[in-house]
């Protein structure tokens, strides 16, 4: 599939397809005029690929399921940003300007949501992040919604599964420069842990990594020294990946925890055995499904896919479906502001990943899933109630 992805998207420049419509496609195409469309924006290339196709993967689930309302069909629009910022930006405004989509699903990845922010706000389109976790992507946003729980909820968990659960009275956090997710969530972690110890002196080190690096023996180095009791690593799958197994081949013996850019395929696949025991937090899974609504969306996942859901697939899914619902209310897909109001007003919704609602930020009042890499796979450990 990563072959296939990575030669397509050569053949597309900026925007690639597994299904649905391109924009290179429209180019050459005329659009049905009962069509409504919807964008998504994903990286369907690049570093963040294997997070942006989970997404695409529920996404389009959910426009199979339900292909049509108010009685018109309803097209995806898909744009590949490439996991590149200003790409991401530029894609939002052609999606809106030129293609005229009544609302936005994406992008995996903070950093790249918060690039296309202005634009959804601008053009009065609204926008739903299924994964997203930084304050920043919503904030000051009234166009911008996300399906996922916010970092400072998740760092909360986290510190207090290392400090309660674990034990742990000493943690190392390590994190990716120039991602506002991995900053923002080593922040929110550093600040609990450092309230639940008493004292600042359990954060033993941080250390921040390039985006591009692939050796981490300096930093390792000095944490082979220290011992620390848990390793705090919020950074992406791939980089994670690499630096746990450099970490365990070093003999580095502490108790690794990430957020929830961990739970990928590739993240399992490039650690092999030595992402054993890792533990992180998420939306969903498949082995504790919520509801009927999440039981049916696993059975036909696993039907079209051929595999067990992750949470980026559930919470792509849930995202259009959101859209979908508030377009029924609204009555219409061509008033933004309308169409805006009725998901803001969006209250107990039954989705794949729980039951959502959105504060007047734009974020969903979610609970946190915890799992662990067991047999190489993500393992349900327990659920943290949002209220």
């Amino acid at each position: 599939m990563k072959t296939y992805i990575k030669l397509t998207a050569l053949l597309l420049s900026a925007v690639l397809v597994l299904g649905g419509c391109s924009i290179s496609q429209l180019e050459d195409e005329q659009s049905e005029p009962e069509v409504i469309k919807i964008g998504v924006l994903e990286p369907l290339s690049g570093a963040a690929e294997d997070g942006g196709r989970l997404e695409l993967e529920g996404i389009k689930l959910a426009n199979e399921m339900f292909p049509e309302v108010l009685g018109r069909k309803v097209q995806l629009v898909i744009a590949d940003n490439e996991s590149d910022r200003e790409k991401s930006r530029r894609l939002a405004d052609r999606l809106i300007k030129e293609y005229g989509v009544s609302a936005v699903i994406g992008s995996w990845g903070s950093s790249l949501s918060i690039a296309s922010g202005q634009s959804f706000s601008s053009a009065g389109i609204p926008a739903i992040a299924p994964s997203a976790t930084n304050p920043e992507v919503t904030a000051e946003n009234d166009y911008y919604f996300r399906a996922s729980f916010l970092d400072s909820f998740q760092g909360k968990v986290l510190a207090e599964m290392a400090h309660e659960e674990l034990e742990a009275a000493t943690a190392v956090i390590l994190y990716e420069k120039g991602s506002e997710y991995s900053q923002g969530l080593a922040a929110f972690f550093k600040k609990e842990f450092t309230e639940l110890a008493g004292n600042s002196s359990g954060i033993i080190y941080e250390a921040g990594y390039e985006s591009s690096e692939t050796d981490f023996t300096s930093i390792l180095e000095k944490i082979y020294e220290l011992k620390p009791d848990v390793i705090f690593a919020p950074g992406g799958f791939t980089q994670s990946a690499m630096l746990i197994r450099q970490a365990k081949r070093m003999g580095i013996r502490s108790q690794f925890l990430g957020g929830d850019t961990w739970e990928t395929h590739e993240f399992l696949s490039l650690g092999g055995e030595t992402v054993e025991g890792s533990m992180l937090t998420t939306s969903f899974s498949s082995e504790k499904p919520v509801s009927w609504t999440s039981r049916r969306f696993i059975y036909r996942y696993k039907k079209k896919y051929g595999r067990e859901p992750l949470s980026l697939s559930a919470l792509g899914y849930d995202s259009y479906r959101i859209i979908i619902e508030a377009i029924k209310r609204a009555g219409t897909a061509e008033d933004g502001k309308k169409l805006r109001d009725e998901i803001a007003s969006t209250s107990d919704f039954r989705g794949a990943t729980g039951t959502i609602s959105f504060d007047e930020n734009g974020d969903a009042l979610k609970d946190v899933v915890v799992m662990q890499v067991s047999s190489g796979k993500f393992r349900y450990h327990s659920t943290v109630r949002s209220s």
